[in-house]
This record gives C-alpha cells, structure tokens and sequence, in this order.
C-alpha cells in the first residue's frame, strides 16, 4: 500500500485562491467594505447611510442626514485609517462624504 501525501490546505487559503482565480476580488472587497462602515460607524450612521461605494480608493458616503455628514467630515482621515485597518490592507486613500 502506497503513503497517501498530505497537502492539506485551509479553508481560508483555498477561498482566497478560488476568489483570486475567478476575479471575484473587487466584488469581495465591495461586501467587506460595506460590512465594516456599518460595524464600525453602528447602527445610528448605518441608519443614516443610504449607499457605501468604492471608486478609485475613494470611499463614497451618501447620507440622508446632513448634521451627520458634517460630524462625520470632522474625522475623514480617522475614518479612512479605521476602516484600512480594519479591512486589513490599504484600498481607502479618499473619503467622500455625499
């Protein structure tokens, strides 16, 4: 009987490699982003929060709230360094709040 070789994988690793090989990246990254503004902002701004987009490493904010978005503009590059950090790698350069 021949030894059985023992490749094993992660789940993780291997999801990164079938997201990869399907370009699925933006599309992931686009889910990540909107899951993390909406746990780290909570469920007040997410409320208020009518569309989280990325365009070219600038996130765009559209909120129902105009007191808000002006709160929010006073800590842009706290925001940016927050959601990076969160999300594990540096797609954000730009916040955009609209």
């Amino acid at each position: 009987m021949s030894k059985r070789e023992n490749d094993s994988i992660s789940i993780e690793d291997l999801m990164q490699l079938f997201i990869k090989e399907n370009n699925l990246t933006k599309g992931m990254q686009k889910i990540k982003i909107e899951e993390t503004w909406s746990k780290m902002m909570g469920p007040g701004v997410a409320t208020h929060t009518s569309a989280v987009k990325l365009q070219n490493k600038t996130l765009l904010i559209h909120l129902t709230s105009s007191v808000l978005r002006e709160e929010l503009s006073y800590g842009k590059e706290k925001i940016i360094k927050m959601m990076n950090e969160e999300i594990g790698e540096e797609i954000i350069t730009k916040l955009m709040l609209v």
